[in-house]
């Protein structure tokens, strides 16, 4: 095993394991090599002395210690550092994988375990048909949700129900339809309904189980007990919610470099809250999936959303499984159907600072401005809570406030600048509340100022001009009045219009209703008390279609105050206690452990640079106006927020006229850092 001269010159013994999927248990072979030999002369002299006749394309060598793969077969044994004490192992690249989809499913597929995760996502969305890659990744499960797991199987054996994929395209090493990420994006229409068919069904077949995949994956009929709901993890603080965010993984470096193995379980997310050219013809699986994602965050409190916000949300999940139940197998949407659904996509985009604003010169020409009496009031420590009513003015991205209306043209009371400070809805439509609080970032943390509205109408405008100038955005944007109608229509599917007398057979009800609320209220609650107020909130919004009622649980979502915010402990340089780091896709906040309040807001459209210290593993970043920070993570790799923040960097470099091809070089560029 050791080399017959100091120097390399001649040969030495090099120990390879084989793999056992070349039959039986894994073996070894020894092979006389030199150092000038290069990894491709190794495989070759290894396929020589195995002596089975087989295709071997898909092999490579793994070095366990250095844990990485020797992929560069024109370098040589000397180049790589190998000598005669490296153990290798001659193994396949593609291996089996169980990938736990947001709705819940186990999927089992064929992936590349020498690839970089980017790149291995990407494949196995386009094996499921769904689009837009880059917002999703795999990550670990949670060390909490394990233990609960553990703990839960000691008591009854669950049996998992896997969706095996194993014969995709992709995952045999073959192209995904040709159509699939086409700049035109031709749809290809199904010849009985005359609907389009999503490419996923196109490479699925038309045979009964191919079809069944696809249903699988576009529609998730809920069959979750209240009892196995009720045993899922949830988790209880900020702090808990942060160990859910740990285990993402490094996109730059391949499944096996990060320890997992084959057949390991990872969940496939959606990581990124920047969801982009969403569209109804193409993407069943994809919305499915948001959907699926934002219910689960729902049901087990991975988000917080009000009492009437929970039952807003257990009604749409109540009619979306009606309609699953009830459509089968039918695909997504009709022709009646797709100027709603389509408004409902743009609307969400909007949101979402998906799309590029349009009629720009009309945007810049005339700003407008609201001007309406408020009531005001000032959070101080020991106060009642006091609201008084000034004249308020909003232009640009400030609120001006006046003694009276009369009072307008001279000096406001104050002045409040709006970009960058945080805006929290504090409503409550049945106690006809319509509160919105702003807290806004002044050099020692944040002010907190309220105010109060008289109607929904004016709630709706005065509550659209904060959120855009919280963005840097004025009422002349496109995004405002899909704004406007967003958070009215959200207001209209809270309102208790029904009459008891219409509500009154909950029999009818064919489903639990504890299904669709989170364990928490289904204690609170009797189940007749329940399947009450869903079907009063389901009056509202019994005329959506299927597509439609997925789309506004995805926008209610979107529009609760916690929504894409992922949580990281952190110690900030100079600070003797931790933080939380809050990661959006367009700001960072610091956030009181205790409290769970906002201390600052950093926005990404104000940050220069950002960097880690490798050695102390540190994040640094500088903003704007001389503004810099420094932190260490605690509760995760800085690896990991450091890519989140260029990943949203990235994110934000897409644009409609790009085809759909991804610049993965810059993706690398902005999240990789310089280890």
């Amino acid at each position: 095993m050791t080399s017959s001269n100091e120097y390399g010159s001649s040969s030495w013994e090099l120990i390879v394991a084989i793999d056992h999927q070349c039959g039986g248990e894994q073996k070894e072979s020894i092979l006389q090599v030199s150092g000038d030999l290069h990894i491709g002369g190794v495989m070759l002299k290894l396929v020589e002395q195995i002596r089975v006749s087989q295709d071997w394309s898909d092999y490579a060598l793994w070095w366990e210690q250095k844990q990485c793969w020797l992929l560069k077969t024109h370098w040589t044994l000397d180049k790589y550092g190998v000598q005669a004490d490296a153990k290798l192992l001659f193994t396949v690249q593609h291996k089996m994988l169980r990938l736990r989809l947001p709705s819940m499913k186990t999927v089992r597929l064929n992936v590349s375990f020498s690839s970089v995760v980017f790149k291995v996502v990407g494949d196995i969305c386009r094996t499921l048909g769904i689009r837009r890659s880059e917002e999703l990744s795999l990550l670990r499960p949670s060390e909490d949700v394990k233990k609960k797991k553990r703990k839960d199987k000691d008591k009854e054996p669950v049996i998992e129900d896997i969706l095996n994929l194993n014969n995709s395209p992709v995952s045999l090493g073959l192209p995904a339809s040709p159509g699939f990420y086409s700049k035109t994006m031709t749809p290809i229409y199904d010849p009985v309904s005359g609907t389009p068919v999503s490419s996923a069904v196109a490479w699925f077949g038309d045979s009964p189980l191919a079809k069944q995949s696809w249903n699988n994956l576009a529609f998730s009929p809920s069959n979750c007990t209240p009892e196995s709901l009720a045993k899922m993890y949830q988790p209880r603080t900020l702090v808990d919610k942060a160990k859910l965010n740990a285990g993402w993984l490094d996109s730059s470096r391949s499944l096996m470099e990060q320890g997992i193995q084959e057949d390991d379980q990872l969940l496939l997310r959606f990581k990124y809250y920047s969801f982009f050219d969403l569209n109804a013809k193409y993407d069943a699986v994809r919305i499915n999936q948001l959907y699926e994602q934002a219910r689960w965050a729902i049901l087990l409190e991975e988000i917080d959303c009000t009492e009437e916000e929970t039952f807003i949300f257990a009604a749409l999940q109540y009619h979306i499984s009606k309609l699953t139940l009830s459509s089968g197998s039918q695909v997504f949407t009709t022709e009646a159907e797709t100027d709603e659904v389509e408004a409902a996509l743009s609307n969400l985009e909007v949101t979402l600072e998906g799309g590029k604003a349009e009629n720009i010169l009309e945007d810049i020409t005339d700003i407008p401005k609201l001007a309406d009496n408020l009531k005001l009031f000032r959070s101080k420590k020991l106060a009642l809570k006091a609201f008084k009513q000034y004249w308020f003015v909003f232009k640009d991205t400030s609120i001006s406030y006046f003694k009276n209306k009369e009072a307008e043209h001279g000096e406001p009371i104050e002045k409040l600048n709006l970009r960058g400070c945080e805006i929290v809805p504090d409503v409550s439509v049945s106690g006809r509340k319509y509160g919105i609080k702003l807290l806004i970032p002044v050099a020692d943390g944040m002010n907190e100022v309220h105010l109060r509205c008289d109607n929904e109408n004016q709630y709706a405008r005065w509550m659209a001009a904060c959120v855009l100038a919280s963005k840097g955005k004025t009422m002349a944007d496109s995004s405002y009045h899909p704004e406007v109608h967003n958070i009215l229509s959200f207001l209209k599917m809270k309102s208790r219009t029904a009459a008891p007398q219409d509500v009154s057979d909950v029999e009818s009800m064919d489903m639990k209703p504890e299904c669709f609320i989170s364990p928490r209220y289904a204690k609170k609650y009797k189940s007749k008390q329940l399947a009450t107020r869903i079907l009063e909130a389901h009056q509202n919004i019994a005329h959506m279609s299927l597509v439609e009622a997925k789309l506004r649980f995805v926008q209610a979502w979107q529009s609760l105050p916690e929504f894409g915010l992922s949580y990281y402990i952190v110690r900030f340089k100079g600070s003797k206690k931790d933080d939380l780091l809050g990661i959006s896709y367009n700001r960072l906040i610091r956030i009181d452990t205790a409290t769970g309040d906002p201390i600052t807001t950093w926005r990404f459209s104000n940050m220069k640079q950002w960097n880690v210290n490798w050695e102390i593993r540190q994040v640094a970043i500088e903003f704007d106006q001389n503004v810099s920070i420094a932190f260490a993570c605690l509760s995760a790799d800085c690896k990991v927020v450091h890519e989140y923040i260029g990943g949203y960097i990235f994110l934000s470099t897409r644009s409609k006229d790009q085809n759909e091809t991804l610049d993965e070089d810059l993706f690398h560029k902005l999240t990789g850092g310089w280890e």
